[in-house]
Protein backbone atom coordinates (compact mmCIF):
# COMPACT_ATOMS: atom_id res chain seq x y z
CA UNK A 1 0.00 0.00 0.00
CA UNK A 2 2.94 2.52 0.97
CA UNK A 3 5.00 1.77 -2.22
CA UNK A 4 1.45 1.93 -4.51
CA UNK A 5 1.64 -1.22 -5.91
CA UNK A 6 -1.85 -2.40 -6.07
CA UNK A 7 -4.05 -1.30 -8.59
CA UNK A 8 -7.82 -1.80 -9.26
CA UNK A 9 -8.81 -3.55 -12.24
CA UNK A 10 -12.81 -3.17 -13.54
CA UNK A 11 -15.43 -5.54 -14.57
CA UNK A 12 -18.62 -4.70 -16.93
CA UNK A 13 -21.81 -5.19 -15.60
CA UNK A 14 -24.60 -5.68 -18.17
CA UNK A 15 -28.18 -4.69 -18.17
CA UNK A 16 -30.11 -7.47 -20.03
CA UNK A 17 -32.91 -5.56 -21.14
CA UNK A 18 -31.00 -2.21 -22.40
CA UNK A 19 -28.23 -4.32 -23.58
CA UNK A 20 -26.10 -1.81 -21.79
CA UNK A 21 -23.20 -1.25 -19.45
CA UNK A 22 -24.64 -0.30 -16.33
CA UNK A 23 -22.05 -0.61 -13.73
CA UNK A 24 -18.82 -1.62 -12.85
CA UNK A 25 -17.02 -4.01 -9.78
CA UNK A 26 -13.87 -2.79 -8.74
CA UNK A 27 -10.99 -5.57 -8.27
CA UNK A 28 -7.80 -5.37 -6.55
CA UNK A 29 -4.42 -6.45 -8.00
CA UNK A 30 -1.05 -6.18 -6.24
CA UNK A 31 1.77 -5.61 -9.04
CA UNK A 32 4.82 -6.84 -6.79
CA UNK A 33 8.17 -5.78 -8.24
CA UNK A 34 9.80 -9.23 -8.28
CA UNK A 35 6.44 -11.63 -7.95
CA UNK A 36 4.42 -9.86 -10.66
CA UNK A 37 0.94 -9.50 -10.38
CA UNK A 38 -0.98 -11.40 -7.26
CA UNK A 39 -4.49 -12.17 -7.63
CA UNK A 40 -6.83 -11.31 -4.74
CA UNK A 41 -7.50 -14.78 -3.66
CA UNK A 42 -3.75 -15.16 -2.89
CA UNK A 43 -2.97 -12.19 -0.50
CA UNK A 44 -6.62 -10.65 0.79
CA UNK A 45 -7.12 -13.88 3.24
CA UNK A 46 -3.31 -12.74 5.02
CA UNK A 47 -4.63 -8.82 4.95
CA UNK A 48 -8.16 -9.70 6.92
CA UNK A 49 -5.79 -12.10 9.21
CA UNK A 50 -3.57 -9.18 9.89
CA UNK A 51 -6.14 -6.20 9.73
CA UNK A 52 -4.12 -4.56 6.98
CA UNK A 53 -7.56 -5.07 5.04
CA UNK A 54 -9.16 -2.38 6.80
CA UNK A 55 -6.67 0.32 5.35
CA UNK A 56 -6.46 -1.70 2.40
CA UNK A 57 -10.40 -1.38 1.44
CA UNK A 58 -10.28 2.21 2.93
CA UNK A 59 -7.71 2.67 -0.11
CA UNK A 60 -9.85 0.85 -2.46
CA UNK A 61 -13.01 2.74 -1.83
CA UNK A 62 -11.41 5.72 -2.59
CA UNK A 63 -9.86 5.28 -5.80
CA UNK A 64 -13.18 3.30 -7.10
CA UNK A 65 -15.16 6.64 -6.21
CA UNK A 66 -12.70 8.52 -7.94
CA UNK A 67 -12.30 6.66 -11.24
CA UNK A 68 -16.18 6.90 -11.37
CA UNK A 69 -16.36 10.72 -11.44
CA UNK A 70 -14.59 10.26 -14.79
CA UNK A 71 -17.58 8.14 -15.67
CA UNK A 72 -21.01 8.68 -16.89
CA UNK A 73 -23.50 9.27 -13.94
CA UNK A 74 -25.57 6.13 -15.09
CA UNK A 75 -22.36 3.79 -14.02
CA UNK A 76 -22.68 2.28 -10.48
CA UNK A 77 -19.51 1.46 -8.96
CA UNK A 78 -19.95 -1.48 -6.79
CA UNK A 79 -16.97 -2.30 -4.28
CA UNK A 80 -16.86 -5.20 -2.08
CA UNK A 81 -16.21 -5.03 1.77
CA UNK A 82 -14.81 -7.39 3.89
CA UNK A 83 -16.06 -8.86 6.97
CA UNK A 84 -12.92 -7.31 9.21
CA UNK A 85 -13.70 -3.76 7.51
CA UNK A 86 -17.31 -3.55 8.47
CA UNK A 87 -16.48 -4.54 11.92
CA UNK A 88 -13.85 -1.74 11.89
CA UNK A 89 -16.67 0.77 13.12
CA UNK A 90 -14.69 3.61 10.55
CA UNK A 91 -16.58 1.95 7.30
CA UNK A 92 -19.72 4.61 7.44
CA UNK A 93 -16.97 7.20 7.80
CA UNK A 94 -14.90 5.71 5.11
CA UNK A 95 -17.39 5.83 2.71
CA UNK A 96 -19.04 9.23 3.62
CA UNK A 97 -15.29 10.42 2.90
CA UNK A 98 -14.87 9.10 -0.07
CA UNK A 99 -18.26 9.78 -2.21
CA UNK A 100 -17.78 13.87 -0.85
CA UNK A 101 -13.71 14.06 -2.20
CA UNK A 102 -14.79 12.24 -5.19
CA UNK A 103 -17.96 14.20 -5.97
CA UNK A 104 -20.60 11.78 -6.64
CA UNK A 105 -24.11 10.82 -5.96
CA UNK A 106 -24.22 8.04 -3.42
CA UNK A 107 -26.78 6.19 -5.49
CA UNK A 108 -23.65 5.30 -7.53
CA UNK A 109 -21.88 3.24 -4.80
CA UNK A 110 -22.93 -0.17 -4.47
CA UNK A 111 -21.50 -2.04 -1.24
CA UNK A 112 -21.42 -6.07 -2.09
CA UNK A 113 -21.38 -7.97 1.16
CA UNK A 114 -21.07 -11.41 1.91
CA UNK A 115 -23.70 -13.61 4.56
CA UNK A 116 -20.58 -13.70 6.73
CA UNK A 117 -21.40 -10.38 7.71
CA UNK A 118 -24.53 -10.65 8.83
CA UNK A 119 -23.28 -13.33 11.08
CA UNK A 120 -21.80 -11.68 13.19
CA UNK A 121 -23.32 -8.93 15.28
CA UNK A 122 -26.61 -8.55 14.26
CA UNK A 123 -28.12 -5.31 15.58
CA UNK A 124 -25.04 -3.64 14.82
CA UNK A 125 -24.61 -5.39 11.77
CA UNK A 126 -28.18 -4.18 10.41
CA UNK A 127 -27.81 -0.69 12.44
CA UNK A 128 -24.67 0.09 9.99
CA UNK A 129 -26.44 -1.44 7.02
CA UNK A 130 -29.16 1.22 7.73
CA UNK A 131 -26.95 3.75 8.12
CA UNK A 132 -25.66 3.27 4.72
CA UNK A 133 -28.53 2.98 2.76
CA UNK A 134 -29.83 6.53 4.44
CA UNK A 135 -26.46 8.48 2.97
CA UNK A 136 -28.24 6.44 -0.41
CA UNK A 137 -25.80 3.44 -0.85
CA UNK A 138 -27.40 0.68 -2.38
CA UNK A 139 -26.21 -2.81 -0.75
CA UNK A 140 -26.03 -5.79 -2.85
CA UNK A 141 -25.71 -9.40 -1.47
CA UNK A 142 -22.56 -11.40 -2.88
CA UNK A 143 -22.00 -14.47 -3.60
CA UNK A 144 -26.00 -15.85 -2.89
CA UNK A 145 -26.17 -19.14 -2.60
CA UNK A 146 -23.14 -20.72 -1.31
CA UNK A 147 -22.95 -20.87 2.46
CA UNK A 148 -26.27 -20.57 4.65
CA UNK A 149 -27.19 -18.58 2.48
CA UNK A 150 -30.42 -18.12 4.66
CA UNK A 151 -33.69 -16.41 3.47
CA UNK A 152 -33.93 -14.84 6.89
CA UNK A 153 -31.81 -12.22 5.47
CA UNK A 154 -33.84 -10.52 3.41
CA UNK A 155 -36.49 -10.51 5.69
CA UNK A 156 -34.03 -8.47 8.02
CA UNK A 157 -32.56 -5.90 5.39
CA UNK A 158 -34.45 -4.70 2.48
CA UNK A 159 -31.39 -5.72 0.05
CA UNK A 160 -31.11 -3.83 -3.70
CA UNK A 161 -29.35 -6.49 -5.15
CA UNK A 162 -28.66 -10.23 -5.11
CA UNK A 163 -25.51 -11.63 -6.41
CA UNK A 164 -25.93 -15.00 -7.44
CA UNK A 165 -22.45 -17.30 -7.31
CA UNK A 166 -21.11 -18.31 -10.54
CA UNK A 167 -20.88 -21.66 -9.50
CA UNK A 168 -24.68 -22.02 -10.48
CA UNK A 169 -23.78 -20.58 -14.14
CA UNK A 170 -21.30 -23.50 -14.01
CA UNK A 171 -23.62 -26.20 -13.59
CA UNK A 172 -26.23 -25.35 -15.97
CA UNK A 173 -24.81 -27.95 -18.15
CA UNK A 174 -24.45 -30.40 -15.08
CA UNK A 175 -28.26 -31.16 -14.76
CA UNK A 176 -31.65 -29.87 -14.02
CA UNK A 177 -30.81 -28.54 -10.07
CA UNK A 178 -28.55 -25.67 -10.52
CA UNK A 179 -31.09 -24.48 -12.99
CA UNK A 180 -33.99 -24.69 -10.76
CA UNK A 181 -32.27 -23.00 -7.33
CA UNK A 182 -31.20 -20.02 -10.18
CA UNK A 183 -35.21 -19.61 -11.46
CA UNK A 184 -36.62 -19.80 -7.24
CA UNK A 185 -33.58 -17.64 -6.14
CA UNK A 186 -34.80 -14.93 -9.54
CA UNK A 187 -38.38 -15.28 -8.74
CA UNK A 188 -37.89 -14.58 -5.03
CA UNK A 189 -35.79 -11.39 -6.01
CA UNK A 190 -38.51 -10.08 -8.65
CA UNK A 191 -41.34 -10.69 -6.12
CA UNK A 192 -39.10 -8.57 -3.90
CA UNK A 193 -38.07 -5.85 -5.62
CA UNK A 194 -34.67 -6.95 -5.60
CA UNK A 195 -32.08 -6.74 -8.79
CA UNK A 196 -30.38 -10.02 -9.17
CA UNK A 197 -26.76 -9.89 -10.94
CA UNK A 198 -25.22 -13.94 -12.32
CA UNK A 199 -21.64 -13.92 -12.03
CA UNK A 200 -19.63 -15.76 -14.23
CA UNK A 201 -21.58 -16.03 -17.39
CA UNK A 202 -18.86 -17.72 -20.09
CA UNK A 203 -20.51 -18.74 -23.06
CA UNK A 204 -23.74 -18.01 -25.15
CA UNK A 205 -25.57 -20.88 -23.77
CA UNK A 206 -25.26 -19.67 -19.87
CA UNK A 207 -26.83 -16.18 -21.77
CA UNK A 208 -29.27 -18.05 -23.24
CA UNK A 209 -30.31 -19.78 -19.79
CA UNK A 210 -30.03 -16.76 -17.74
CA UNK A 211 -32.38 -14.50 -19.82
CA UNK A 212 -34.85 -16.96 -19.72
CA UNK A 213 -34.80 -16.79 -16.28
CA UNK A 214 -35.73 -12.54 -16.02
CA UNK A 215 -32.28 -12.20 -14.56
CA UNK A 216 -31.73 -8.37 -14.56
CA UNK A 217 -27.88 -8.23 -15.19
CA UNK A 218 -24.66 -10.13 -16.21
CA UNK A 219 -21.25 -10.20 -14.96
CA UNK A 220 -19.09 -12.39 -16.71
CA UNK A 221 -16.25 -12.97 -19.64
CA UNK A 222 -18.47 -13.38 -22.05
CA UNK A 223 -19.10 -9.23 -21.33
CA UNK A 224 -15.83 -8.67 -20.55
CA UNK A 225 -12.85 -9.73 -18.45
CA UNK A 226 -11.65 -7.39 -15.97
CA UNK A 227 -9.57 -4.30 -17.56
CA UNK A 228 -7.49 -1.47 -15.96
CA UNK A 229 -8.21 1.71 -15.57
CA UNK A 230 -7.37 3.16 -19.04
CA UNK A 231 -9.09 0.34 -20.84
CA UNK A 232 -12.31 1.05 -19.15
CA UNK A 233 -11.91 4.98 -19.67
CA UNK A 234 -11.51 4.28 -23.36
Amino acid sequence: LNEKQFELYYQPILDLASGEIKGMEALIRWNHPQRGRIPPNDFIPLAEETGLIVPIGEWVLRQACSHAARWPDDIMIAVNVSPIQFRSQTLLKTVFSALAAAGIKSSRLELEITETILLQDSEGTLATLHQLRSLGVRIAMDDFGTGYSSLSYFRRFPFDKVKIDRSFIQGLSEGTSALAILRAIARLAESLNITTTVEGVETEEQMAKVRHENIHQVQGYLVSPPRPLEEVDK
